[in-house]
């Protein structure tokens, strides 16, 4: 584990307040010489974390009959692709803001991108193959993809040269959390084709504390 991250973790510890909630560790990252109209430059990738984020991820589920009993015991809320019509305006976008993950039978994503597109499209939360989120109707592994999902943090950098992702909470060991971040670094920086050449600006903070940069 490189000694940058550590340090870091440590000194954010020294700047941080205790505060009433447990606080989520964030990396951000501002990116330079990378021209994001090209989309072979844009970043949209997945982490798995070795530890974890330290809290569970709610994931909600679009499935058809064919699996809609198994998902029910997977899942933390199923929803059958006959009760899409229930969803209007307002009762899909408090949807949208509600879970973390959502996760689809692939063959119904036409009546899914129909009903929730709108909605968790513009917040990245619509279920994306590239992410492993997508099942078949038969022989899915559902629990496998809900552990892994609990594990999994989203590299996006589409529009605006910013990563924000977190990496953990502060409840955690200090090595759990940098080898977290070690994790989505070399992850990030595997991406960028100048390597960390592309790189601007790097920092960690709680939700409310002081940022700090890595080195």
């Amino acid at each position: 584990m490189e000694k940058r991250f550590v340090e870091a973790i440590k000194k954010l510890r020294e700047v941080n307040k205790k505060r009433k909630f447990v606080q989520t560790a964030e990396l951000q990252v501002g990116l330079k010489d990378l021209d994001l109209n090209k989309v072979e430059n844009r970043i949209e990738d997945f982490v798995i974390l070795p530890h974890g984020l330290g809290k569970k991820r709610k994931i909600c589920a679009f499935v058809g009959p064919e699996t809609y009993e198994e998902a029910k015991q997977v899942f933390d809320k199923v929803i059958l692709v006959d009760e899409f019509s229930q969803y209007d305006k307002k009762k899909a976008k408090k949807l949208a803001r509600e879970f973390d993950f959502f996760v689809a039978q692939a063959n119904i994503m036409p009546q899914i991108a129909k009903t929730f597109g709108r909605y968790l499209g513009p917040l990245g939360k619509m279920p994306n193959p590239k992410f492993g989120q997508l099942f078949p109707p038969k022989g899915a592994k559902l629990n496998n993809l809900y552990d892994r999902l609990q594990k999994m943090v989203i590299l996006s950098a589409k529009k605006v040269p910013l990563i924000y992702v977190p990496f953990g909470v502060e409840t955690m060991k200090d090595e759990e959390l940098a080898e977290n971040l070690e994790t989505i670094w070399n992850s990030l920086v595997g991406k960028l084709p100048n390597k960390e050449g592309n790189i601007k600006t790097a920092y960690i903070k709680f939700t409310m504390s002081k940022p700090v940069k890595i080195k």
